[in-house]
């Protein structure tokens, strides 16, 4: 996956000395927040003393930020109307006579599964609020349900990502020693694979084992979610380790601190510094690496099911639309601009979203 944009994260200037994990380059891109900075009083216009902390600071540029605010807004659709949207849309409307199932609801032709072969490739309607597929399903549906895929693979992928990326970032940098080369060796066999290929490869290889394991299961089976499962595990597998060497760089600046030497003095535990010390410090790092991270796990997910190795009939998913609508360009083009223009708009936020938090995060930056 592309992490041209990733690589452009938080700097303090402070290169930490490299063990073998990381280039100098790769180690200054991973400098994030340095050390706890004093927080001053500020004066509101009521003339009360407020507390200027370092996160405060960053938070009040985030906001100075249109683009990020703008981009925020989008996410915050792109999340609510997935969940919120078909419950409501699948209760608007009145009964309509089907020619080839009788009487049916909103709730059934509203249903991203369900077909009516009379009503193929229709355009925007007062039932079908942005027309209909080749076979009849309902656009608007799928597109919700093809949404909530990407959330679903992207919360998956991250979680994933931020665990392992941020644990093995922390004990390779903090230990150092045999522990450090272990964790990069191993990191570097991870950087072997190809992302997007070792997705790929798995997906074709186990797809239609995971098709038939998983096909009794309720919501992933039938619906032909199965090979989520798979194309999230893939994408996780090989996300993390650019996370690893984000978090390790920054935690080698860090370990080397005034204050997490005064927590040493102080008796504090090893484990007790990283809980306490080390990983709140590791917070804007991690955000804006995650951010700019899910931006290629969508474009991953929805790469893989247009190849046909994702989402499968008759489940919906914003590469499977594209893939569906691309053999009807010539005479219904909507059915694939639709989906594309919303995976458009969607990976842009997330990008414009990441470029924010990062100049946000920046200690550099100057109001």
């Amino acid at each position: 996956m592309d992490t041209r944009d990733r690589n452009e994260l938080p700097t303090s200037g402070m290169i930490a000395p490299d063990t073998g994990i990381m280039a100098p380059a790769e180690m200054e891109l991973a400098a994030g927040v340095a050390t706890p900075v004093k927080s001053t009083p500020t004066s509101d216009p009521n003339g009360e003393q407020k507390t200027s902390t370092p996160l405060r600071d960053s938070l009040r540029r985030l906001r100075r930020d249109i683009r990020a605010m703008i981009s925020l807004s989008v996410i915050a659709l792109f999340i609510i109307i997935p969940i919120v949207g078909p419950v409501i849309y699948q209760h608007i409307g009145g009964p309509y006579h089907s020619t080839l199932n009788g009487v049916i609801g909103p709730s059934i032709y509203h249903n991203p599964f369900h077909q009516e072969l009379d009503r193929q490739d229709e355009g925007p309607s007062a039932q079908y609020w942005l027309g209909t597929d080749s076979i009849g399903r309902d656009l608007l549906a799928r597109l919700m349900q093809g949404m909530l895929v990407s959330i679903v693979v992207a919360l998956a992928v991250e979680v994933v990502d931020i665990v392992l990326g941020v644990s093995i970032g922390v004990l390779a940098g903090f230990f150092g020693g045999w522990i450090d080369q272990l964790l990069a060796r191993f990191t570097d066999i991870i950087f072997a694979f190809p992302g997007l290929l070792f997705a790929i490869l798995l997906a074709g290889i186990f797809g239609d084992k995971v098709d038939s394991t998983l096909q009794n299961i309720p919501i992933i089976g039938p619906n032909g979610n199965a090979r989520l499962i798979l194309v999230s595990i893939a994408l996780a597998f090989v996300s993390w380790p650019l996370m690893a060497r984000f978090v390790r760089g920054q935690t080698l600046q860090l370990k080397e601190q005034q204050f997490v030497e005064a927590a040493r003095t102080s008796g504090t535990s090893n484990v007790g510094i990283i809980l306490r010390h080390i990983i709140p410090n590791l917070f804007s790092i991690v955000v804006v690496a995650a951010t700019l991270d899910i931006s290629g796990t969508i474009i991953g997910e929805a790469g893989l099911s247009f190849l046909g190795l994702g989402v499968q009939a008759p489940g919906s998913s914003i590469g499977l639309m594209i893939s569906d609508g691309s053999n009807l360009l010539d005479s219904h083009p909507w059915e694939a601009l639709l989906p594309a223009f919303t995976l458009v708009i969607i990976v842009l936020a997330f990008s414009f979203l990441g470029d924010g938090l990062r100049d946000a995060f920046d200690p550099r930056s100057k109001d």
